[in-house]
C-alpha cells in the first residue's frame, strides 16, 4: 500500500511540474499577444496581422518607387562632369616654363572636351577637342592631351 501511494504521489507531483511548465507557457504566450496588440482599439489578432501585412505590402512598393528614383538619379548623374584630368607642359624645349596646359573634362560615361591652352611670349591660344564615348570625334588627341585624358579616366571627383 505504501509503494501505491508513493507512486500516486510521483504522479501528481509529476502532473503538478506539468501543468506549472504549460501555465507558464501560455502566459508568456498571452504577454507577447498583448505586445502585440498594443495600442489597437480592438483585440482582435487576425485583424492586427492584416494591417501589419497591409502596411509591409505599402512599404514594399514605396522600397521599389525609392529604388526605381535612386537608379534614374544615378543615370541622370552620369551625364554630370565627374572626372578631371590636368596636364602642364612646355611645348618649346628651349624657352620658357611649363606655362601651357592640357585639361580634360569628362563625364560618367567618358564623354567631354579637352581644353589645351598653348602659351608663347606673345599669346596664348586655345584649342577645344570633343570627346565621345572615350574617343575623340573630330582630331587626335596629342601626347599632352592624351596623357590628361587618361589621368581624368582614372580620376573621379
Amino acid at each position: 500500500m505504501y509503494d501505491f501511494i508513493m507512486e500516486v504521489y510521483v504522479v501528481l507531483v509529476g502532473l503538478g511540474i506539468w501543468l506549472g511548465i504549460l501555465s507558464l507557457v501560455i502566459f508568456l504566450q498571452f504577454r507577447f499577444v498583448r505586445k502585440l496588440t498594443k495600442g489597437a482599439e480592438d483585440i482582435d489578432l487576425v485583424k492586427v496581422l492584416k494591417k501589419i501585412l497591409e502596411r509591409g505590402e505599402l512599404n514594399s512598393k514605396d522600397i521599389d518607387r525609392i529604388r526605381k528614383e535612386v537608379l534614374r538619379q544615378e543615370e541622370l548623374g552620369l551625364g554630370h562632369i565627374q572626372k578631371l584630368g590636368l596636364v602642364r607642359f612646355n611645348p618649346f624645349r628651349e624657352t620658357g616654363g611649363d606655362h601651357s596646359f592640357s585639361l580634360a573634362v569628362l563625364d560618367g560615361k567618358n564623354s567631354g572636351f579637352v581644353i589645351t591652352g598653348l602659351h608663347t611670349r606673345e599669346r596664348t591660344r586655345l584649342y577645344l577637342k570633343e570627346v565621345k564615348k572615350g574617343k575623340s570625334n573630330n582630331a587626335e588627341l596629342s601626347n599632352e592631351e592624351a596623357a590628361a585624358f587618361e589621368k581624368a579616366q582614372k580620376s573621379a571627383l
